[in-house]
C-alpha cells in the first residue's frame, strides 16, 4: 500500500445504528453488507438501470428504497460509495459532497483494469474518502496512492451445507461469458468440458451452448435455486483469470463443494489444499477435476474441508464488526 496518510482507520467504539446511503452494485455483497444493524437506504428510478436498482426483489428487510428525486434533503450519516460516477451522483440527488459535506467512504471491488501493478486508483490523490479494498490483492496491485485504505475480506450469509454431488459434472458460474471471455476464464471451458460434462450458471450463460464439446449453459437462476443446483454438482470450477475474488467461489465452499481454480488474483490465498485444487498449470486442474468427478467420496471429504474453511475465514459476524467499526470511524469524521 502506497502513500503518505497510512493504510488503517482510527477506531471508535460508537455503535449506534447509522443511515447509509449505498448503491445496489454487486448483489450478493449487498445481501451480506445489508445484514447489519443499521438503516440502509437504496436509491431508485423508474427506469432501474445501474443508478437505480434498489432492492431489485432482493429479500433485504433493512433497506429503503428512495426514488432519488426524494434524496434532497435526506438526513444520511455516511455514504458508501462503489463507483467512482456515485459521488456526482450523490453530490447531485442528496445535495451534499461526499467527503466534506456528509462522510463516505469507496468499496473497491475490482482489479485494477489495464496494468496489473501501475494503476492509479481514481481516489488515490485526495484525502476525504477513505477506500475499503475487498481482498488484499486488490489493495496490494491498486496504486492507492495518499489515500487511507484498508482491507474488509467477504462475509457469507450461511446457505446451508446442501451438498450432494450426484451428478458427475462441475458447475461453474460466470456472468456474461462471451463478453468477458478471457478476463472471466470462459476460453478454458474447451479443456475442462474435455475432462468432464460441465454446467456452466449465470447472467447470460446460455450462450455458451453452441461453442463448447461437453458444456452447458443455464439461464440465470434466483439465489436460493442456484445454490440448490450448484450443489448437485459433484465439483466447483472456478475460471477467472482478472477478476476481484468471486463470491460464487465461496458460496460455493460454504455449499460444501470442492473446489478447482485458476490460481490467480486472491484465489490462492483462499483455497487451502485440504478444500481443493488451485494451479495456473490447466492440466493439473484438469486431472483434478476428473478425479473428483470420479471419486465421490473424495469430493465430498474435500467439499466438508472447504466449508469448514470458508466459515472460519469468510464468516459475516466479522465482517459485519470490520463494517460497523469502518462505518462508525468515517460517520464520526475520524
Amino acid at each position: 500500500m502506497d502513500g503518505d496518510c497510512g493504510n488503517s482507520f482510527a477506531m471508535t467504539t460508537s455503535t449506534r445504528p447509522l443511515r447509509v446511503l449505498l448503491w445496489h452494485v454487486h448483489g450478493s455483497w449487498s445481501t451480506s453488507f445489508v445484514q447489519g444493524s443499521h438503516d440502509y437506504l437504496l436509491p431508485t428510478l423508474p427506469e432501474g438501470g445501474p443508478w437505480g436498482l434498489g432492492r431489485c426483489g432482493r429479500d433485504w428487510s433493512a433497506v429503503t428504497e428512495v426514488p432519488a428525486d426524494d434524496l434532497a434533503g435526506t438526513d444520511v450519516d455516511v455514504v458508501v460509495l462503489q463507483r467512482e460516477p456515485e459521488i456526482e451522483l450523490t453530490e447531485r440527488w442528496l445535495g451534499k459532497r461526499p467527503g466534506v459535506d456528509v462522510p463516505a467512504v469507496f468499496v473497491e471491488h475490482t482489479t485494477p483494469s489495464e496494468h496489473a501493478a501501475t494503476t492509479r486508483h481514481p481516489l488515490a490523490d485526495q484525502l476525504e474518502i477513505p477506500v475499503v479494498h475487498v481482498t488484499h490483492f486488490n489493495d496490494l496491485m491498486w496504486d492507492n496512492g495518499r489515500c487511507t485504505t484498508r482491507v474488509i475480506e467477504h462475509g457469507i450469509v450461511d446457505p446451508g451445507w446442501r451438498y450432494q454431488g450426484e451428478l458427475p459434472k462441475a458447475g461453474v458460474l460466470i456472468n456474461e461469458p462471451m463478453r468477458r471471455w478471457r478476463i472471466t476464464g470462459t476460453d478454458l471451458l474447451t479443456a475442462f468440458g474435455d475432462a468432464a460434462p460441465v454446467d456452466v450458471f449465470g447472467i447470460g450463460a446460455d450462450d455458451v451452448h453452441d461453442r463448447y464439446s461437453h458444456v452447458t449453459g443455464i439461464a440465470d437462476l434466483p439465489q436460493h435455486r442456484l445454490h440448490d443446483e450448484m450443489a448437485r454438482r459433484r465439483v466447483y470450477v472456478h475460471t477467472a483469470r482478472w477478476t476481484s475474488l468471486g463470491l460464487s467461489l465461496l458460496e460455493a465452499m460454504y455449499l460444501g463443494m470442492p473446489v478447482v481454480a485458476v490460481a490467480s488474483t486472491e484465489a490462492a490465498a483462499t483455497i487451502p489444499p485440504e478444500a481443493g485444487v488451485v494451479s495456473s498449470d490447466v492440466s493439473e486442474l484438469t486431472d483434478a477435476l476428473r478425479r473428483f468427478v470420479h471419486d465421490k467420496d473424495l469430493a465430498a471429504d474435500t467439499g466438508a474441508a472447504a466449508r469448514e474453511f470458508a466459515r472460519t475465514h469468510y464468516d459475516l459476524d466479522t465482517f459485519l464488526r470490520d463494517w460497523d467499526e469502518v462505518l462508525a470511524t468515517t460517520a464520526a469524521g475520524a
